[in-house]
């Protein structure tokens, strides 16, 4: 991977549509505007929960308690956009070729000794699972770089999460993020960054704001300017409308914007986002130790736990965090 203080995750996610074609050209085409590592995500249908509590969710007095998202439906959507091993492996080979880091997301315990083995060295956990410690300790085992999202976990959880990797001497970066899908601009709190500093230096921001409009880009400049050493980005190469990602992902050519503003010394900056944004900064800022919001709280419930590796003995799926082995 080329030195750079600066680090820009370009997140694949499901925007490939399940086509290694569609891979191929969003690394060429991330590759080519700067990005430092590109990330996929190692999603399968067979690891989805049944939960029956949200088939239907639960609305109380008209406000939501618990999210509606069929298990049947989701499991059809999910079980289009995966990608064969084969196909994993051509990612890492590609990506290296453009000189550029592979990495990939880990959903399931039952997956990390596969993942090692497709030749992954930088794993990536989402936000619900910062609090499944097991997994976690099995991932510190096995991989040279961790990165882990903090969105809708309780600072608790966050900091045994740290104590987990730190016992096992691992580089490890902590990404804040508000699990919001978008995120509006006043509810970032980008003083969280300052928090994670308390655990690691290698603190960043996963950017789920609109991709649309000329602020597509503040928030990643924002949390930058505030300090952040890493960005995540969800990045598509086609229409918005076409994936359940699009409407907060950007194009391949917007990371190079990003990667110039990361360039410029924090005096430009500041003048930077005066001059080309019409947003106050500070409202950006928010609290380092805060509440989460009831959307975020009825995300989390959902999230966590929306995938498990499945026991055969027990016929049943084990959660991220339960100390059982596999």
């Amino acid at each position: 991977m080329k030195e750079n203080k600066f680090t820009y995750i370009a997140e694949l996610c499901q925007n490939h549509l399940g086509n290694y074609d569609n891979v191929k050209r969003m690394v060429e085409e991330c590759a080519f505007n700067g990005a430092n590592i590109i990330k996929l995500q190692y999603i399968y249908a067979d690891n989805l929960v049944f939960r029956p509590e949200f088939e239907i969710g639960v609305k109380l007095n008209g406000v939501q308690k618990i999210i509606k998202r069929p298990y049947f439906k989701e499991k059809k959507r999910l079980k289009k956009l995966e990608l064969k091993n084969k196909e994993f492996e051509k990612f890492v080979k590609i990506c290296k070729e453009f000189e550029v880091e592979p990495a990939i997301t880990c959903f399931a315990r039952e997956h990390v000794n596969e993942l090692y083995d497709l030749g992954f060295e930088t794993v990536k956990i989402a936000s619900y699972d910062c609090s499944s410690f097991q997994l976690i300790r099995e991932i510190g085992k096995k991989f040279k770089k961790v990165i882990i999202s903090t969105g809708a976990t309780y600072d608790s959880e966050i900091s045994k999460t740290s104590r987990i990797l730190k016992s096992k001497n691992r580089n490890f970066s902590f990404l804040h993020c508000v699990t919001i899908y978008p995120t509006p601009l006043n509810q970032l709190n980008l003083k969280r960054i300052n928090y994670l500093r308390k655990f690691t230096k290698n603190c960043g921001f996963s950017d789920h704001t609109i991709s649309k409009g000329k602020l597509k880009n503040f928030a990643s400049k924002a949390a930058i300017y505030f300090g952040a050493n890493l960005v995540e980005r969800h990045i598509r190469i086609f229409d918005r409308n076409m994936s359940k990602d699009g409407p907060v992902s950007i194009m391949p050519f917007d990371i190079s914007d990003v990667i110039e503003f990361s360039k410029l010394s924090k005096s430009d900056q500041s003048l930077n986002l005066k001059e080309n944004y019409n947003y106050q900064i500070s409202k950006t800022f928010g609290k380092s130790q805060r509440k989460l919001s009831r959307i975020e709280l009825l995300n989390r419930y959902y999230y966590r736990g929306r995938f498990g590796s499945f026991d055969r003995k027990n016929y049943r799926h084990l959660f991220n965090w339960e100390e059982i082995e596999i």
